[in-house]
Parts: C-alpha cells; structure tokens; sequence
C-alpha cells in the first residue's frame, strides 16, 4: 500500500533514527502541514509530510518518551524531498561508511529526490556521499568531528543553512526553521512562506549566510540596543540610509553602533539592510506589477542595474525569471520585468 495518498501534493519523508530530538519531527510536520495555495488558510495543501524510520515502529527520543512511527523505509522511495533529522548516535560517529540499514534504505530513494538535513543529520548526507564537492553546514559543536570525517565536503561551520540545490543542510534545530521555510519559500514563493511564519509566529526570513551562533547572544541590558535602527530602516526602505543615519536613530557613534549591531545580528549593518531590500523585492515582484525600475527606486536599490545585480547575487537568478516563476496566481504578466 503507498504510504502517500494524495498525488498532486510534493510528498516529503521525514527519517527520524533512534534518539531523535522531538522538536525537528515537528518542525518538518509544522511547516511544511501548514503551506497552503495562495499563501492563505482556505488554499489546498501543497504538501503531504509522512515520518518513516528504518523500521516501523517505536523510536526513543532524547526525552521520556517514545514516538511512534507508522512507516518503514519504503517511504522514501516515493518522496520527492527526503528530510533526515538529527540523532544522538551522530555525536560518536567515528567512521565515515554508511551504516549498512541506512546504505540500503537510501538505495531505495529516486534520483533526482531533494535530500535535505537538519542538524546532524548532515552526517548521514555526507556518509552516503551526497555532499562531496558540495557546501554544507552542520552544528557548531560536532564541526570538528565531520571536518574530520568528510575532509571532501566544503563544510562552512558558520552559516544558518546550505543550498546546492538538490542538496540541502542546516545547522541547529531553529535553523531547521529557516531551512523548511527556505525550501518553501523556493517552491512555492514568498506569500506562501510567509504565511506559514505568520501562522507559526517565527520570523518569515534569515538568509542561509547569516551566522548560525553569535557568541553575545543576548545583549547586556545596560547596553543600548539596535533594534529601533532596525525597525525603523525596515520602513523606510526607500530613502537613502547611511550607517551614520542608523547611528544617529539610536544616539550612537558609527563605531559604537555597527559593533553594537554585529554583536545582535550577526552581520554588518550595511549587508543586513540589502538583504532586507532584496527581500521587499522579492515581495513586490510577486505581488505588484510595479516595472524594475519602480520596485529598485521603492526599495532603496537606486537603479534597475543595481537591483539586478545585488537580486542576482542573493537568489542566483534574474529578477523576471523569478517574477515569472513566482508572480501570484491569476496576475497578469507585465512588460518592464
């Protein structure tokens, strides 16, 4: 009997292992359960998320309780995007071969099937050799341990999640968060994405590079925060704004302010504020009609040259393909693209 039953829906495969940690289950569940066409609560679901493990049945978590799981691997064998979650038996591994279950129950998975991880997980990706030659990221604790093991995969142990396209990693568990709504946000465009942070009420975007641990987390409450700069550049997007200028909003020096704002953010003033302007073109290239040239003056890029090349950069494809690809049902095409 096929484990998934509803043919017009992007069909994912959640592999949970023995000692997995409950909140990634959820994520992958949560996120994905929750796109809807339209970017709205009354569209069809876009996708039908079913958890699998190597055999069916229970499976310890790392609390003090069990799941359990209703499919065995045959699961992947009909996904289109396979999600492996984190397992405690990750942080001791010390040989690099894929364990012989996990070897055949990949054997079983289509070519062409997104592969994507969360946390460790990474691990199993690069035992099975999907991440040679390829960019990934995994926990800032077990870095060392798979640099050391994978010595072919170009590991980046300081960003949130990786994309190569049919090969996706994330960090920590939050940055399974980001990696989901990355991967819908790809599918399906922002509205979608979005709506699915709205209804589970995280923050809608953090671009892949950002870094996944900032080692001043939580700012001194006798230091003087930057989040009102941030606030108030997110609404003025369209006016000239100088790191001066964010200074000044929160009455500190330029050198006070950005070391101030890399401790909270994890990057540059200047490099957080084009990518929140090439977020708003995202969203003014699927949801208006407004030409390039428009949209660049509307979110502070100056010129269409200017928004094309930074747009490129970040998405790693044009503007118009992406207005094509991503413009909202039932909207018309418009020249000037």
């Amino acid at each position: 009997m096929p484990v998934f039953s509803h043919p017009g829906r992007h069909r994912v495969a959640v592999l949970a292992r023995q000692v997995l940690l409950p909140i990634e289950l959820g994520i992958a569940h949560q996120l994905f359960g929750q796109a809807r066409a339209g970017g709205s609560a009354e569209g069809e679901p876009l996708y039908e998320v079913a958890t699998c493990a190597l055999r069916a049945g229970e499976v310890r978590t790392d609390g003090d309780f069990t799941v359990n799981v209703p499919h065995g691997p045959e699961a992947l064998a009909e996904a289109d995007t396979v999600i492996v979650l984190s397992s405690h038996e990750d942080y001791v591994q010390d040989d690099p071969a894929l364990p012989a279950p996990l070897a055949a129950a990949f054997a079983s998975v289509r070519p062409g099937t997104r592969m994507a991880s969360i946390c460790t997980g990474a691990f199993v990706l690069a035992s099975a050799g999907l991440l040679d030659g390829r960019p990934a990221t995994t926990h800032w604790r077990y870095t060392d341990a798979f640099s050391r093991l994978f010595p072919r995969v170009e590991l980046d142990p300081d960003v949130l999640y990786t994309d190569s396209g049919d090969v996706l990693t994330s960090a920590g568990c939050a940055s399974g968060i980001d990696l989901c709504l990355h991967m819908i946000r790809r599918d399906h465009g922002t509205a979608v994405a979005s709506d699915v942070a709205r209804r589970t009420v995280v923050p809608p975007h953090r671009e892949g590079g950002q870094v996944q641990y900032i080692r001043r987390p939580v700012p001194d409450p006798a230091a003087s925060s930057t989040s009102a700069a941030r606030a108030w550049a997110l609404r003025h997007l369209q006016e000239p704004i100088t790191l001066g200028r964010l200074a000044a909003r929160e009455a500190m020096s330029v050198r006070n302010f950005n070391r101030r704002f890399r401790d909270e953010v994890g990057m540059t003033p200047m490099n957080w504020l084009v990518q929140q302007r090439v977020e708003r073109v995202r969203e003014l290239l699927e949801e208006s009609d407004l030409t390039m040239e428009q949209i660049a003056a509307r979110t502070g890029l100056g010129t269409a040259a200017n928004l094309r090349q930074h747009f490129h950069t970040a998405m790693g494809t044009s503007p118009s393909a992406y207005r094509t690809t991503f413009r909202a049902p039932g909207r018309p095409r418009t020249a000037g693209a």
